[in-house]
């Protein structure tokens, strides 16, 4: 069965604005990383996203807030208030293939299925409803 949680981007403020539910919802990350902290391949981080928030997971209760900023690339692409993702881990790589696939159709795909240089297999798009989704699944199971 696939897990759904939020994934909420952010102008900026990502890591003010995790701090800040941190500060209400208690816990810790479990995960936390910054643009500049990851070599990527075939593209260089500009002096301006170094230090934006790439990904941050918050535990709260059996569900995770995820997040970032995004980066100037993307940045007129944003707009507040539809700034968010339903980010879905699905149990396989061939089930993250069938729900992408199924899920983007007649839609925007914003990146294809592939393996991320942070060990996951990934996709993004935007329904033909306009949700935004990920799928996301890791690679190296815990």
């Amino acid at each position: 069965m696939a897990k759904l949680n939020p994934y909420l981007n952010f102008d900026g403020t990502c890591e003010e604005a995790f701090n800040f539910y941190k500060s209400v919802f208690g816990g810790e990350f479990s995960y936390f990383s910054k643009m500049g902290d990851f070599p990527m391949e075939g593209a260089e981080i500009s002096e301006a996203d170094h230090n934006l928030v790439m990904h941050v997971s918050l535990p709260i209760g059996n569900d995770i807030l995820m997040g970032s900023d995004v980066s100037h690339e993307w940045k007129s692409y944003f707009k507040v208030g539809t700034n968010n993702y339903i980010s879905i881990t699905p149990d396989s790589r061939e089930e993250a293939d069938r729900l992408f696939n199924e899920l983007s159709v007649g839609g925007d795909i914003e990146m294809a299925m592939e393996e991320m240089f942070w060990g996951d297999y990934f996709g993004s798009f935007k329904d033909r409803y306009g949700i935004c989704w990920m799928i996301n699944f890791p690679l190296t199971q815990p």
